[in-house]
């Protein structure tokens, strides 16, 4: 399958031009530190972009104080990863190991730069890129978890950090590793923690704690304004990002749970243009997070906006859910559908310790020796589980209907219908769920005869059902007897198929009623419909 990030050692043997060179000087300043100077420490801003000259630059193991890999940086090299676009911060210390010079950039003339040189551009995100990909491969980061088969505070921290692609380190309890970075830290040893070096240890850790370690959650001055508010990081509002950046227009991406939206958790997408060997679904919109990025789209989670209003001048005020607010000129809504809850006793009990929404490697590893079950039927389902049957002992998938010709791709359930390992169960449906701290075991029901039976299992996937995320529009605009938004003649407008009753609200992607749900599509309409969001900003 096609992955992010490259092979780091081919890009080391691409340096800047010359003239790439030149520009950095004339847009920053060469300073020169001794021996011994951290140039970045765990937590900071990535505030400028810094290339070496001279010298050699280490990074530095925040526990130890110890170099971390047996590899340096040195002349022609240059500091940071791809959270460098997006005013992140740095995840690992970085040190001189010498007298070292460097070229600083200040960020936003860095990243004028390269919207001004694509070829420099094109080498600094390769390598970025790269870089992160070898953190994730190796998952050797300075954000530690601790215990996350036990605690479902954990667990949640390596949902969020899994799915937004942020490495970690995943220590299991009373492991020799994890007694390590407790002492190194001054905390109990038994104890689940979530970690960022050794000076920090996050108390109820939470993924809005996380993200502000990481400089994800980014802070806004009250009512700061933008050209866009982009509601969902989904494949449709990420891919409105991309193109609300290169049409000059100042956008802002805000996704509550993680990039990708319910596409991120789709483990391999075989029908998009492009990707003939397949493409995980995070790795896709994370490829456009970084597009967008480049042109200066800025993106901010986790952030749940709670209220729409329309202020006298025409202009739109968002709240968010810590209270902060920003304006905006136009609002296009991509924020999709999730599935639906089932009514079950205990459900949100058990929802993160046996239940789950997505089917990821994180939860894949929780899989493991158990049967998996899966309620749906739809392509969503079937990656899941074609992806979930190369760990858990089997995996069998339940569907309300009498077959999957009318909600999965024919090659998908053929695929499904070939594996030993999964099994489909027709006209059944889950009708009791057991354990206390954990699911131990489910009732299965058939629909027809109402015979049940009890499967054990550890593992219960929910893949049904479409609720619309529409609450927060709070009646501005015209919604279906479900509560998707009408758009285009539908909703009284004929400027465009994807603007809503409001001027100056559009709606793309899923939550667009009568849209078509693939992905291929969700892009497409994001990408068409910043066109009409141009116009409108600029009437």
């Amino acid at each position: 399958m096609e992955t992010i990030g490259g092979d780091l050692r081919q890009m080391q043997r691409t340096p800047l031009a010359a003239a790439h060179v030149e520009a950095l000087r004339s847009a920053g300043q060469v300073a020169t530190y001794p021996a011994g100077t951290f140039l970045a420490r765990l937590g900071e801003p990535m505030d400028r972009f810094i290339y070496v000259e001279e010298g050699e630059i280490e990074v530095v193991n925040p526990y130890t104080d110890e170099r971390h890999f047996p590899s340096t940086l040195g002349p022609t090299q240059f500091m940071g990863d791809i959270a460098f676009l997006n005013g992140g911060a740095w995840s690992m210390p970085m040190r001189t190991v010498r007298d070292t010079r460097v070229v600083e950039v200040p960020r936003e003339a860095m990243l004028t730069l390269m919207s001004q040189i694509p070829e420099m551009s094109d080498i600094i995100i390769t390598v970025y890129s790269a870089r992160r990909r070898t953190l994730l491969d190796d998952r050797n980061s300075s954000l530690r978890l601790i215990g996350e088969d036990e605690d479902r505070n954990v667990r949640g921290i390596a949902e969020f950090a899994s799915r937004n692609r942020i490495p970690y380190s995943s220590l299991p309890l009373r492991s020799p590793e994890a007694e390590a970075t407790a002492k190194s830290c001054s905390i109990a040893a038994a104890v689940p923690a979530v970690i960022f070096g050794r000076g920090v240890v996050v108390t109820d850790p939470t993924p809005d704690k996380v993200a502000r370690l990481l400089g994800l959650n980014l802070e806004f001055r009250n009512d700061e304004a933008f050209d866009v508010l982009i509601v969902g990081g989904g494949p449709a509002g990420v891919a409105a990002g991309v193109y609300a950046g290169a049409e000059g227009l100042c956008a802002l991406v805000v996704e509550d749970v993680a990039i990708g939206g319910q596409a991120g958790t789709s483990s391999r997408i075989e029908n998009y243009m492009g990707f003939p060997t397949g493409i995980s679904g995070a790795d896709l919109v994370w490829r456009g997070e970084v597009q967008a990025m480049k042109f200066g789209t800025r993106f901010a989670m986790p952030r749940r906006v709670v209220l729409l209003e329309r202020l006298e001048d025409e202009s739109f005020c968002a709240t968010f859910d810590n209270g902060q607010r920003v304006r905006t000129k136009a609002v296009v809504v991509a924020t999709g559908v999730q599935y639906r809850r089932l009514p079950l006793d205990r459900l949100a009990d058990l929802e993160g310790a046996g239940i789950y929404y997505a089917a990821t490697e994180i939860e894949a590893r929780y899989c493991k020796g158990t049967e998996a079950v899966i309620i749906g039927g739809g392509n969503s389902a079937g990656q899941a589980a074609m992806f979930l049957s190369r760990s858990a002992r089997c995996v069998r998938v339940l569907v309300r209907g009498a077959s999957l010709a009318a909600s999965m791709s024919s090659y998908l359930s053929s695929r499904l219908e070939a594996d030993p390992s999964i099994t489909i169960e027709y006209g059944a449906e889950v009708s009791a769920l057991h354990g206390a701290d954990h699911l131990e075991a489910l009732t299965i029901r058939n629909a027809k005869t109402g015979a049940t039976r009890v499967v054990d299992t550890r593992a219960l996937f929910i893949m049904v059902g479409a609720a619309p995320n529409t609450e927060w529009l709070s009646g501005l605009v015209k919604l279906d007897d479900k509560g998707f938004v009408i758009t285009g003649s539908g909703a009284g407008s004929a400027a465009s198929p994807f603007s809503t009753s409001l001027p100056g609200v559009f709606a793309v992607g899923d939550v667009r009623a009568g849209s078509v749900k693939r992905v291929a599509s969700s892009v497409g309409e994001g990408s068409v419909v910043i066109s009409k969001v141009w116009e409108f900003v600029n009437r």
